[in-house]
């Protein structure tokens, strides 16, 4: 039985503005204001006759060139993924120091809190403490406090934690600025530590605790209607004769960019799940949906911004992610820096070697664990598939935050239009029309027409 929202049919004309897809002048005017901001040379953005939009070169473009750094606009660092690397909560870059990120690790560590190494929700497993070197006492204590300062830890310097404005101990950042963006963005609605009127603190507990169980979208999806909350009072305040819609669909705007489906009609089917069983399941997803957003409507609702916590807005904004979201990555500062002790010639190796092995040994395969999340980028966002893409996003050794790096994997000409690939392009071609179904076209690139078995 299909699941009934009451938002939805209380706030119908609302929802369907809000759903509505811009104009080619509304998504010219916002991409090429992204693309100034940016700094990006030599790509815009163009809708056809469909609706559709790509991203098109503007100028030749050599193999291996840059063709953008990409700000993430919502992202989130997996809940396991926490407990290995501190991040700051709005860029991802790494924070504190090399000293600090090994010590709080080995600390965790002592308390039996299990790493997890890029595995899936609820199979974490800790590399046993038993297989594992003890370090002298105090050694992560001075590693933590400063005290202990490792040979060599200057040439990875990080910068200092700036700990949440709503004091909730649980987001950190690397400068003001950042802490200041995000709380005004999204984070000081789904703050723990913010005593506010707008924010049941145990129903947003009760929130967090649903999404960490079940799928951690539903916390992206919340900070993007937090987000959106945050927004259309800023403009309310400054536009106080404007309409409540108007200022809703204004702050609505970088949303409305984005490609959307409803979450449970896109969301890739499982292979432990009967294909029979496709109309169960999709209901299945949008019951739990309706669940996650109720915790939510109970934690931070907002009459004014009703249209927000209808299932359908819900839906369509996890469908986004779900379309659109790269992979989070940022590599570990711990595992270049053991890695530059391993490279130095033997007279300097050795006055690094021995603190470096110890603490090697201690913390045993997991030292060089990532900062792994999913976030959303703008621009990447409206680059088409290919099976034989012409781009890709890679990060070099010089990305160090969470920032969609995207370089090209050829020479691309003025007016060609820049693709990435969705899938592993290398799969059959069945294999690769059944995953892109779910994003619900059938790929004509020239990879699939040549093999496509019923070509004429």
């Amino acid at each position: 039985m299909e699941t009934k929202c009451p938002v939805d049919a209380r706030c119908a004309a609302e929802i369907s503005a809000m759903l509505t897809p811009p104009s080619p002048l509304q998504l010219q005017e916002y991409f090429e204001e992204i693309i100034s901001e940016r700094k990006c040379h030599g790509i815009e953005v163009k809708q056809d006759g469909n609706l559709s939009k790509g991203v098109y070169a503007t100028m030749e473009l050599k193999e291996g060139e840059l063709i953008l750094k990409d700000k993430i606009l919502v992202g989130l660092q997996h809940v396991p993924n926490k407990l290995d690397c501190l991040v700051c909560g709005y860029c991802f870059q790494f924070i504190e120091s090399v000293e600090y990120q090994i010590g709080r690790k080995l600390y965790l560590q002592s308390l039996g809190v299990p790493s997890c190494n890029g595995c899936d929700e609820g199979e974490c497993s800790s590399s046993s403490s038993n297989n594992k070197a003890c370090l002298p006492e105090g050694v992560i204590e001075a590693l933590m406090n400063g005290e202990l300062v490792l040979p060599y830890s200057d040439k990875f310097p990080l910068p200092s934690t700036v700990p949440c404005p709503g004091g909730c101990q649980e987001a950190y950042y690397c400068s003001k600025s950042c802490a200041q963006t995000d709380w005004e963005s999204s984070h000081s609605l789904l703050c723990t530590g913010e005593r506010s009127e707008s924010v049941s603190i145990e129903a947003l507990s009760k929130f967090i605790q649903h999404a960490t169980e079940t799928n951690d979208i539903f916390l992206l999806a919340a900070k993007t209607i937090a987000f959106t909350i945050l927004r259309y009072r800023k403009l309310k305040v400054a536009n106080a004769d404007r309409s409540e819609l108007s200022l809703l669909l204004e702050a609505w705007k970088p949303i409305s960019m984005g490609y959307k489906r409803r979450w449970w009609e896109c969301i890739s089917f499982p292979d432990d799940v009967d294909r029979s069983d496709d109309t169960p399941f999709r209901m299945q997803i949008q019951q739990l949906a309706f669940k996650s957003l109720q915790l939510l409507k109970a934690a931070i609702f907002d009459e004014e911004c009703e249209p927000l916590f209808s299932l359908e807005i819900y839906g369509n904004i996890i469908g986004m992610f779900e379309l659109n979201n790269l992979d989070l990555v940022v590599a570990s500062p711990v595992e270049d820096y053991f890695l530059y002790i391993d490279d130095l010639p033997d007279p300097e190796k050795e006055k690094a070697e021995n603190i470096a092995r110890q603490l090697l040994d201690a913390l045993g395969d997991d030292y060089s664990i990532c900062c792994q999340g999913t976030a959303f980028y703008p621009l990447q966002s409206c680059m088409n598939h290919s099976c034989c893409p012409n781009a890709h996003a890679f990060k070099r050794d010089e990305d160090r935050d969470g920032q969609a790096a995207i370089i090209t994997l050829k020479p691309i000409l003025k007016g060609e239009e820049v693709t990435v690939s969705y899938i592993d392009e290398d799969l059959p071609f069945e294999d690769r029309q059944a995953l892109l179904s779910d994003y619900g076209f059938k790929c004509r690139c020239n990879a699939c027409l040549e093999q496509d078995p019923n070509k004429k």
